[in-house]
């Protein structure tokens, strides 16, 4: 019995480390001779560089650099293929999680931060990077980080316009002469599974800007700011921003990515599968165990257990989800690829009980057990079932 565990974090409760840790722990007890693979898994989001380090054995980093709001903080990301790739969470420089809710405001955060850490990889050695959109707390543009990689927005007077999302509105002539000579020799691959445009109804600042902080009058100066930049991009640079799918993400570095640095957006489940060699390694596997927190309609738009269980079943192997929660509506996660989906909760149990890390485990080591104690029933001969 050959055993793929590639399960995404329970957000806010276990890592995908310690999920697939637990898995494994489960399944030998009740199947010790199974060969068991564990792959932890990303989408992008939350835990990439953790997942991936885990994965390929790589190196992490920590450096100093301004966060959302400027001031110092340790941001970490991580190094692969030998010192060839970088991979980098945005959030780690510029994510919500590090600002109050109190504090927030897209009009003064910024990814200064993010070119921080790519500018600090690029003089490591690294051309390759692995960037994860999603999580921030910042509608720029992404034109801090073009800041810290050496270019300059400037008012009418020529004068540096600043940080934050106010700054775009001012932004009169784009100044990339002292721009990192390096970029032109690095390689961005983004993983990104949002396609909203930079500006308008549908663009970072009237679809995320409300949760980063932005009043509704924020929202329309935000958007206002994001259109004044595009247009100076499209006249003074010949690119337009507008016509990006997913140039809004991260409060619009989706733009600035694709557009300043000549990078593609790709969905993050099938970046991460390829980095990891996901389907090389699931060659001769009997059955796939993936998951998530929760498995409901979000699932099916995308995230990290479908695009498992999508590979999986081009090479006919059972995909099996774990979960914290399971929609009461799990037939169009089967009709997509899922061959079932567990809840791990057995019995009544409130939300913050479930969600602590040391019950988690338990109940994903428990689920497994209980699952891979049936498969080993069908798979041994009747009465060799050691208790």
């Amino acid at each position: 019995m050959k055993v793929l565990v590639a399960i995404d974090s329970f957000k806010g409760s276990i890592s995908s480390i310690e999920a697939s840790r637990a898995i494994s722990e489960g399944i030998q007890e009740s199947y010790p001779d199974a060969e068991i693979i564990a792959l932890p898994l990303a989408d992008g989001g939350e835990g990439t560089v953790e997942a991936l380090l885990q994965a390929t054995g790589g190196t992490k980093i920590e450096r100093k650099v301004k966060g959302p709001l400027a001031a110092e903080k340790t941001a970490v990301y991580g190094i692969l293929d030998g010192g060839k790739t970088a991979v980098i969470e945005v959030a780690e420089a510029c994510g919500l999680a590090f600002v109050s809710p109190e504090q927030r405001n897209p009009l003064l955060a910024t990814t200064y931060g993010v070119g921080e850490l790519i500018a600090d990889a690029i003089g490591k050695g690294c051309r390759d990077f692995v960037i994860g959109l999603g999580g921030s707390a910042t509608n720029d543009g992404g034109t801090g980080m073009l800041q810290a990689l050496g270019f300059r927005f400037l008012d009418g007077s020529g004068n540096e316009t600043g940080l934050g999302g106010q700054a775009l509105k001012k932004i009169a002539g784009i100044d990339g002469s002292g721009a990192m000579p390096e970029l032109m020799e690095c390689n961005f691959r983004i993983a990104c599974d949002v396609n909203n445009v930079l500006y308008g109804p549908t663009g970072a600042a009237h679809i995320f800007g409300p949760q980063k902080g932005a009043t509704p009058e924020m929202v329309e100066e935000l958007d206002e700011g994001l259109r004044h930049f595009a247009q100076i991009v499209l006249d003074q640079l010949g690119m337009d921003l507008q016509s990006i799918a997913g140039a809004g993400a991260a409060g619009g570095l989706g733009a600035a990515f694709s557009g300043f640095l000549r990078s593609e957006m790709e969905s993050g489940i099938d970046l991460i599968m390829d980095i990891t060699d996901m389907e090389k390694k699931m060659q001769g596997a009997d059955i796939v165990i993936t998951g998530e927190g929760r498995l409901d309609d979000q699932t099916a738009m995308g995230k990290a257990p479908l695009g498992v269980a999508r590979l999986a079943a081009l090479h006919g192997i059972p995909a099996v989800a774990l979960a914290g929660a399971v929609s009461k509506d799990v037939g169009g996660l089967n009709r997509l690829g899922l061959t079932s989906c567990f809840s791990i909760i057995n019995s009544p149990m409130a939300l913050d009980e479930a969600m602590n890390p040391e019950v988690a485990y338990s109940n994903l080591r428990r689920t497994a057990s209980q699952l891979f104690r049936l498969i080993r029933s069908v798979a041994v001969p009747a009465g060799n079932l050691q208790n």
